[in-house]
């Protein structure tokens, strides 16, 4: 080819790379205006709607190198409606949810991986109770706080702790899981062998997608060094889908005894903290059992929901961004409610046992 046909060509992939440029530019401005203000809508979610959420999610995926999604399509209103709601126009959103009498599940970036926070705590409470079925120790068994040190952020690969005092194993997991309890939790997460213990004992369980890298106090300390709704970080991370296996896996007694499943899940139900996450706008007659996260510009909230004719759904959802933590609350609240309502109108000749 001549040199001026190179020229020529050069210019015109210019413009297309400009023309490409503008596209994309007036599809984000679109996604972000229309697909918000159906998100906050209680209308049903049109087809040309769901096709955007679609589309946006591809575009999100593959900017951050991701796996790619797409095409991907929403078969039912339900579905297109949680797209709706999770759309990352304002910050990465990860929802998964199952329904537990009929496997019926939906998902929404749900193999992307999320800052666990502490979400993280009931695979080290699951971790520890395997320990007492194997009678490596008991529930009544003491052990003490690990209470933080102050130390200068990433100033050492652990954050340096000192002994507090020495409590039953039974009421530092209520502690860890009903109010968040860091001390307590980095108490039995040193009691089990550290992260690489948990995330053998999650291997095991078959569930993958799924890391612990620092203890809590580490983590509490070195938090905002990354903004998790623009980078993803793969440490202390999970996908919503691993958290929701986890959660089914514990609720149909999988790997612990009924007395121990009863230990996690009944804490959860005690659970105090994120009062305006899952339970928000849940009916007053809804059972709820969760485990709320909370780290730099990013909030989460787990569990399982009952409803009051014993159908159980479990939930996994992971906000980032969203201006500030009461939004992400907000957003996690109205997932949950839309999780509840598409589940609760499903008809009940198609529920069945669960076989997973």
């Amino acid at each position: 080819m001549q040199p001026g046909g190179n020229k020529a060509k050069a210019k015109e992939m210019g413009l297309a790379s400009l023309h490409m440029a503008s596209r994309i530019g007036q599809f984000f401005a679109r996604i972000a205006g229309a697909v918000a203000l159906t998100a906050i809508s209680c209308a049903p979610i049109s087809a040309a709607h769901a096709n955007d959420s679609s589309d946006f999610e591809h575009a999100f995926d593959h900017a951050f190198g991701t796996d790619s999604r797409a095409p991907r399509t929403y078969d039912t209103p339900f579905e297109a409606r949680i797209a709706a709601l999770a759309n990352a126009a304002r910050g990465r959103i990860g929802v998964a949810a199952i329904d537990l009498s009929t496997n019926r599940s939906v998902e929404v970036l749900g193999n992307q991986l999320f800052p666990m926070a502490s979400t993280s705590k009931i695979a080290i409470a699951a971790t520890f109770l395997d320990g007492v079925e194997k009678n490596r120790w008991s529930l009544t068994s003491e052990f003490p706080l690990m209470i933080p040190v102050r130390s200068t952020p990433h100033s050492s690969s652990v954050a340096p702790v000192r002994r507090g005092k020495y409590m039953p194993a039974i009421d530092l997991i209520e502690l860890m899981i009903t109010r968040s309890n860091n001390a307590a939790t980095d108490a039995l997460l040193a009691v089990v062998g550290g992260p690489k213990a948990v995330n053998e004992w999650v291997e095991r369980a078959g569930i993958s997608d799924f890391r612990i890298d620092r203890d809590i106090a580490t983590l509490v300390r070195d938090d905002g060094a990354i903004d998790p709704a623009v980078v993803i970080e793969k440490r202390d991370s999970a996908t919503p889908l691993a958290m929701v296996q986890l959660l089914s896996g514990l609720h149909e007694g999988k790997w612990l005894s009924a007395h121990n499943r009863r230990v996690i899940l009944g804490a959860m139900e005690r659970c105090r903290t994120g009062k305006r996450r899952i339970p928000a706008l849940l009916p007053e007659d809804a059972n709820v059992a969760h485990k709320t996260g909370s780290l730099y510009n990013t909030s989460s909230d787990i569990g399982i929901i009952k409803t009051p004719d014993g159908r159980a759904f479990a939930v996994a959802i992971y906000v980032t961004g969203q201006g500030t933590r009461r939004n992400r609350e907000a957003r996690i609240a109205t997932l949950a409610r839309a999780i509840y309502d598409g589940y609760n109108s499903r008809p009940a000749r198609y529920r069945r046992t669960a076989s997973r």
